[in-house]
């Protein structure tokens, strides 16, 4: 009897263990579907640039788990694309901490320091820039094949004074250990770097050549950039065709394609229908054309064909998007609509 009743008391004790481990793990479970439920929809509303919500959700799932990398990295990068610097610093340095060997996140905390740096007072822009190019090289480290860290170092030391740093001697050191990984990266950053310092003969020889094996759709488009920048029809063509090879279905191709028909003043119909589909459905993003962007291409087209009021109507629509949009301002004023 007294074993029995021994033996009930030790199944009365593994019975409330294994129920005790049972709650631990359904809550446990239950506190990681919140986090990622949050998460997801962070992610969600970030993929269409509703970055207000994004970071509205994503603090509420930081507030349930602090140490949650990946929500703290996603809730910087919205910041960072509503230009709220101070903020997507902060969280991006919260993101480094909880996870230090994470490369990308060292990264964008290195371009969240830049882009402070950029809007900061010189004696603070000093002690920013070199903030931003440890983290770049943090990134590398952790990451040799970070190409897009690799790429903002560069970009670093081939503009930024040796007072801070950087330095053309380091940047053509840094390209040549690029291009030994993938030549394209390295033509693209030589290209950039020449850009930096106005030499643009040189530049389009190093674009030209990134163009023809380029996988990162965000180079190749940056090289549309450029040639958009210089009314360069047939780089823009090639850029559309590489782009379109890197990633299929990147709504930039169509933007670029519109911006080189109209350049040729060819096939008007089918560039307004091109910018329609851009403003449509591109994200509104860094490192896409800003929908007052594709307003003034849109103008541009109108003005080619003289319909001054539709040319008119599209360049107050940019400068809605963007009041300081310089481009709509003197159209205006030269249709006399200002």
């Amino acid at each position: 009897m007294y074993g029995a009743i021994r033996m009930a008391g030790k199944l009365r004790i593994v019975l409330a263990a294994a129920v005790l481990a049972l709650v631990t793990w359904v809550s446990m479970a239950s506190a990681q579907a919140l986090q990622d439920s949050g998460l997801e929809a962070g992610r969600r509303a970030y993929e269409l640039s509703d970055y207000e919500k994004a970071i509205k959700v994503l603090q509420d799932a930081v507030a349930k788990s602090p140490r949650n990398g990946e929500v703290l990295f996603l809730l910087a990068k919205s910041h960072f694309e509503l230009r709220q610097f101070d903020a997507a610093v902060a969280n991006a340095e919260r993101a480094v901490a909880v996870a230090p060997e994470n490369s990308m996140y060292h990264e964008w905390l290195g371009r969240s320091f830049g882009e402070k740096a950029s809007k900061s007072s010189w004696f603070s822009a000093l002690s920013l820039a070199r903030k931003a190019q440890q983290e770049f090289e943090t990134a590398i480290r952790l990451n040799p094949k970070n190409y897009s860290a690799f790429q903002a170092l560069i970009e670093f030391d081939c503009a930024a004074p040796g007072i801070v740093g950087g330095g053309e001697d380091k940047a053509v050191l840094k390209i040549e250990q690029l291009a030994a990984m993938e030549e394209a990266e390295g033509h693209y950053a030589a290209g950039n770097c020449r850009r930096q310092k106005k030499d643009y003969p040189a530049a389009e020889v190093e674009f030209d050549k990134a163009l023809v094996n380029a996988k990162s759709p965000d180079l190749i488009f940056d090289i549309g950039d450029y040639a958009l920048k210089r009314n360069q029809p047939q780089r823009l063509l090639a850029v559309v065709e590489a782009g379109q090879q890197a990633s299929p279905g990147d709504p930039r191709a169509k933007f670029y394609r519109a911006a080189a028909l109209i350049l040729q003043k060819q096939k008007p119909d089918e560039a307004e229908a091109l910018l329609r589909e851009y403003l449509n459905n591109a994200p509104r993003r860094t490192g896409y054309p800003r929908p007052a962007l594709a307003h003034d291409w849109l103008g541009r087209l109108f003005e080619n064909q003289n319909d001054r009021d539709a040319a008119a109507r599209e360049y107050f629509t940019s400068l809605h998007a963007d009041p300081k949009d310089k481009t709509a301002q003197e159209a205006l004023r030269r249709l006399g609509k200002a």
